[in-house]
Formats: structure tokens, C-alpha cells, sequence
């Protein structure tokens, strides 16, 4: 018996080495086939759109939140407010050059309000830290705002003085608002990196620390930030735990199983794997939004499935271990939900991956209610 556990650790020290010597092998393989990344001109010259930098931390989380949001353009990984002209990732992140790792966000307002995006930029970082965020430390990961114009500056300072009235947390508010002063993308391997590396990306932001405070500070359900930047106007996505509970006692036995359990419906003996029609998909609890028809596939699995959420914000990925191999869960942010497991053999043209949902875990709003039901700003996307 002992001699069994001494094997048993020496083979776990020995994957814990092997897994650290891939990890840096793969990212000094990264930083020497990198390559400058270019900004669309075309974008940056759009009269109609707007630009706006935040500085979140880790640029490949806040990059992240706003991806694939409604109404953003472009979101480009970078350096903001630089003493020097295109630093590199070394330079910045080992404090050799003064600048923050940070985000330009091209946005439309005709689809998104500068509002909106703020609400999402300070739910995803702890806004009191003065000395980084999370697991990454030093002024080259502290948070700021970097504005454009005179309005962006007041509904940002706006934003800001509403989380310090509102006593969510015990010390003030340090994030920075400050003029734009220039910003150099990062390098092409930091772009896009949650689409090209979800699993190491999801792997990261759990064990920084950046999601068990999120969970904690934003999404409960007493001051979520919706309820703190609409001054309790806007009622119909409050969300709270005496909610949920009132909620959980309207599902059926297969909507509570699979939500509140864990569990798996039969495939193709649910509602949703042949629905074709055009609409929203939505959490069965909390009715946030979680997937677009049009972003809906037949992977012949028997499970509807997706090849994105209806933005970043949506959901949230957690490793599994119920099986003898991990998988990577989904659950909604709001509700915490279970919903299904994503996977990375979805169609390529699509993304590559495959969100394989459970029906019970969603209701389905087709296109001619979702104004009605409070889902306009995802109507325009259903009739692109």
C-alpha cells in the first residue's frame, strides 16, 4: 500500500512537470512566432462608430467580455497610455515600460449604449484594488477607463460614484478616468484568445481568482450591477434568491433535474434539437439571454446545439470531473444554471466549437414576441 502511493505521487508530480514544461514551452513558442497585429482602418475611420479603452487587467478577460458583444465592432487586446511607441508584451508585463495592459473597444451606438458597456467592463473587475487584479500584480494590470469624449467621461464618472453610493463594497471605488492618450495592439497571439484557446483560457480566469469574485461581489442577487446602474428601473431581469426559489417551484421534473442537478435529457426526445424556427433561447429560470437561432446547428448528437452564446456575458464554463475525463460545463450567469458542456468538434466555418445544450434548461421566444418580452436589442441580429 505504501509503495502504491509513493507511485501514485511520483506519477502526479511528474504530470504536474511535464504539464509546466508544455505550458511555457507553448507560450515561448507563441512569443517567438509573433507577429504585429493590425487594426481594420476602415473601422477605426467609421464616423458612426465610437472608441473606447479599458484597462481591466488581464487584456485576454476583458478582450473576452466584449468579443462577441451586441454592438461592438471590434475589441483588440493592447497597450493604453504607453511612454513608449509599440511596446512589447515582455516590456509591459515585466514593468520595463509604463503602460496598461488593456482593451480598445470599437462600438456602434446605434446597437449598444456607452451605458451598457460600462455596466459590463466594471462587472468583470474588482474596481478597489489599487495594486493590479487578482492573480496578476503591479500598475500594468490596475484598472482605468480611457474616454473619447466629454460624454463618455461623465457617464463614466457617473458609473462610478453609483457603485460607490451603493455600499457594495467596503473601500472606495480607484478606478481611473482618464483621457485617451494612445493605445498599440499586442501581438497577434494575444488576440482573439479565448476563441483560439477556450479550455486554457477558461483555465486561467478560474484559477486567477477573477470569477470566484465575480460570483461573489457582482452576481448576487442583492446588488447585481444592473439593479446599481438603473437605479432599480429596470425590474424585469432583478434577479434575486427569493426569486429563484419562487421560480424553481414552477419547473417540471426534468427542468429541475437538469438545472439544479446536473443532469442530461434524453437525446432527440426534447423540445428544442429539430426547432428550425427563428428566435431567442433563454435561461428557463432567470430569462436571461443565452443563444440566437441563427447561431443554432444540427451537430446529430440529438441536443440542440450552438456555436456561440448570444455573447460572452451569457454564460459561464466550469471544469467537470463527474465522468472519468473532464469536461467543460455551462451554466448562466445569472441563475447559475446548468445548461449542457461545450466542446471543441463543432463546425469550423462556425468557430469549431459546439455548446450541446439541454431544452429543459431553456425557453424558446420566437422573433415576433421578443420585443414584447423585453429582447429587443437582439431583434436586429435575427434580421441581419
Amino acid at each position: 500500500m505504501i509503495k502504491k502511493t509513493k507511485r501514485s505521487m511520483l506519477y502526479l508530480l511528474l504530470m504536474i512537470g511535464i504539464s509546466f514544461i508544455s505550458f511555457v514551452a507553448y507560450n515561448s513558442y507563441q512569443r517567438s512566432h509573433s507577429k504585429t497585429y493590425m487594426i481594420d482602418q476602415n473601422i477605426l475611420e467609421n464616423k458612426n462608430y465610437q472608441k473606447v479603452v479599458f484597462a481591466g487587467g488581464c487584456f485576454w478577460c476583458t478582450e473576452a467580455e466584449f468579443n462577441h458583444a451586441i454592438g461592438v465592432i471590434s475589441a483588440v487586446s493592447g497597450y493604453a497610455d504607453s511612454e513608449k511607441e509599440n511596446p512589447s508584451y515582455e516590456e509591459v508585463g515585466g514593468g520595463e515600460v509604463k503602460a496598461r495592459e488593456a482593451v480598445q473597444i470599437i462600438f456602434d451606438p446605434a446597437l449598444v449604449s456607452f451605458e451598457s458597456l460600462l455596466e459590463k467592463y466594471w462587472s468583470h473587475i474588482d474596481p478597489t484594488d489599487t495594486k493590479g487584479q487578482f492573480g496578476d500584480r503591479g500598475e500594468q494590470y490596475t484598472t482605468a477607463i480611457y474616454y473619447t469624449n466629454e460624454n463618455q467621461k461623465i457617464s463614466a464618472e457617473k458609473t462610478k460614484e453609483k457603485i460607490n453610493t451603493s455600499k457594495k463594497f467596503d473601500s472606495p471605488v480607484v478606478t481611473l478616468i482618464l483621457p485617451f492618450v494612445n493605445f498599440y495592439p499586442a501581438e497577434e497571439y494575444h488576440q482573439d484568445y479565448k476563441d483560439k484557446n477556450p479550455f486554457r483560457y477558461s483555465g486561467y480566469r478560474e484559477a486567477s481568482g477573477r470569477n470566484s469574485f465575480i460570483r461573489l461581489h457582482w452576481q448576487d442577487g442583492s446588488t447585481s450591477t444592473r439593479e446599481i446602474f438603473t437605479d432599480g428601473a429596470d425590474n424585469k431581469f432583478k434577479f434575486s434568491q427569493e426569486i429563484k426559489e419562487e421560480k424553481l417551484k414552477s419547473l417540471s421534473a426534468i427542468q429541475y433535474k437538469v438545472t439544479q442537478e446536473e443532469g442530461t435529457e434524453p437525446p432527440f426526445e426534447n423540445e428544442y434539437n429539430s426547432n428550425k424556427e427563428v428566435g431567442i433561447y433563454v435561461d428557463i429560470v432567470s430569462g436571461e439571454a443565452l443563444y440566437l437561432s441563427s447561431d443554432k446547428y444540427d451537430s446529430g448528437t440529438g441536443w440542440p446545439s450552438f456555436s456561440k452564446p448570444v455573447d460572452d456575458d451569457a454564460v459561464t464554463l466550469k471544469t467537470d470531473n463527474y465522468l472519468i475525463y473532464s469536461r467543460t460545463e455551462v451554466r448562466s450567469k445569472l441563475a447559475d444554471s446548468h445548461l449542457g458542456h461545450v466542446f471543441s468538434d463543432g463546425p469550423k466555418d462556425m468557430g469549431g466549437m459546439r455548446y450541446c445544450m439541454n431544452s429543459a434548461a431553456m425557453r424558446f421566444i420566437p422573433l415576433s414576441d421578443m420585443e414584447k418580452e423585453g429582447y429587443t436589442q437582439y431583434v436586429q441580429l435575427l434580421k441581419q
